[in-house]
């Protein structure tokens, strides 16, 4: 069975964790897009994993794991990332890690324009990462970014950096900022190239005679839907699709080649960085962030938390064309006593139930909450989904109702074995 995991929210919902739990009966774990602007933590045996360009499936062994073409590739950061899990005793080998060799390059100069065009935008600031992923896609989108293919070819790839970074230099000029020295720019590169080139290939076929050959493939969505260029709460958004379709055309993978779409939300609301928010709440900010939950995995930032949103989830659900629902951090609820959830926003007097399009709609926009009562009891025991408390599964009814979708996994904590299957 081929299976796509995808975020229902604005990223951070858990998907490291439930794509972890899912890849001991997955043979081939693909990323399709974004960059290390993504963050999943993973716990297994007692041990934390940061993953930010890697599929989390490279914790376990006998698995290959494919950075596809839709991914925007950070070489000093992914061997950076390499030497840091090898430190903790996971080996690393083209066996286990291949990278499509139509992947977009990130390079050092993308990082510094990225900071540079967030500072000028003041308070209109989007809330990106700063790693360069934005300005790396739109060269990709201009026909003047390099591709991991070209790295193979030194002369073009220098020729290319010295054009991007005269390009890149007139741009900081006028930030009054530091410019860069090509030669400089070029040596980094191909420092880190030199250590990622046995893992490149062209993963297309892989993929395929992996799918025609019966194998179980697994797509590690990055960020969120509400991140997502198209549908999410633009510009407050990343510079690709994060939705489900963006891991076809990310990997080479046709449509038909999917079977089931994991949607993946917490048990409650949360984003990091600018944009709107509807349901934020202080109260349940603090109290997580007392429990010394939601931080940023890439940044550390805190994130802001709210009351579970049906609205975005209902879309997400349809977007993706969501099959079940991962519902992660369900524990994080378990000493409130009574909790919301917002069916609807009202705006200008008007019930909405999708999010709008207008971004100036979305400043308007009031949640409309019903309220449920919380279980007030520790689920991080549970073994099995029919334990968790009555009160428990009434709220996870209620989200399934609103969404449509059946539940299908629930996270109680952080640990790989704290994932209760709702249904098969």
């Amino acid at each position: 069975m081929n299976t796509i995991v995808t975020g229902l929210q604005w990223g951070d919902e858990g998907k490291g964790k439930i794509v972890d739990y899912l890849t001991e009966n997955t043979d081939v774990v693909v990323r399709g897009q974004g960059g290390n602007n993504a963050g999943h933590t993973v716990i297994a045996r007692g041990e934390k994993y940061v993953l930010h360009l890697r599929p989390s499936g490279i914790l376990w062994d006998g698995k290959l794991n494919v950075i596809g073409n839709g991914v925007v590739l950070d070489p000093a950061g992914l061997v950076a990332e390499i030497e840091r899990i090898e430190g903790q005793g996971v080996a690393i080998n083209p066996e286990k890690l291949l990278i499509s060799d139509r992947a977009h390059v990130v390079l050092p100069l993308h990082k510094e324009l990225d900071a540079a065009r967030e500072a000028a935008l003041g308070d209109r600031r989007i809330g990106t990462t700063k790693r360069g992923i934005g300005p790396t896609y739109a060269d990709k989108v201009n026909r003047n970014g390099l591709r991991v293919a070209d790295l193979f070819d030194e002369a073009f790839t220098r020729d290319t950096i010295a054009l991007r970074t005269a390009d890149a230099n007139e741009i900081l000029r006028r930030y009054e900022l530091s410019t860069f020295d090509a030669g400089e720019q070029f040596d980094e590169v191909m420092r880190a190239f030199d250590r990622l080139r046995p893992h490149v290939a062209n993963t297309i076929p892989v993929l395929h005679e992996a799918w025609k050959g019966g194998r179980n493939i697994l797509f590690e969505g990055a960020q969120g839907t509400l991140l997502d260029i198209d549908f999410g709460t633009f510009p407050f958004v990343t510079s690709s699709n994060t939705t489900s379709g963006g891991c076809c055309t990310g990997s080479g993978l046709p449509p038909t080649a999917i079977d089931r779409v994991i949607g993946v939300c917490k048990a409650y609301t949360t984003r990091v960085g600018a944009g709107p928010f509807p349901s934020v709440d202080e109260g349940l900010s603090q109290y997580l962030h007392d429990l010394g939950r939601e931080f940023g995995a890439t940044t550390g930032r805190p994130r802001g938390c709210g009351w579970l949103d049906a609205v975005l989830l209902r879309q997400g659900c349809m977007i993706n064309g969501a099959t079940g629902l991962a519902v992660t951090n369900l524990d994080g609820l378990d000493d409130y006593e009574t909790l919301r959830i917002c069916t609807a926003y009202e705006i200008d007097g008007v019930r909405h139930d999708l999010p709008p399009a207008d971004r100036h709609a979305w400043d308007r926009a009031k949640p409309v909450y019903e309220e449920l009562p919380g279980w007030m009891s520790d689920t991080t025991g549970c073994t099995r989904y029919d334990q968790l408390p009555a009160r428990a599964l009434d709220y996870l009814g209620r989200l399934s109702e609103l969404c449509d979708t059946p539940i299908q996994f629930v996270g109680v904590g952080p640990d790989r074995a704290q994932t209760l299957v709702a249904t098969k």
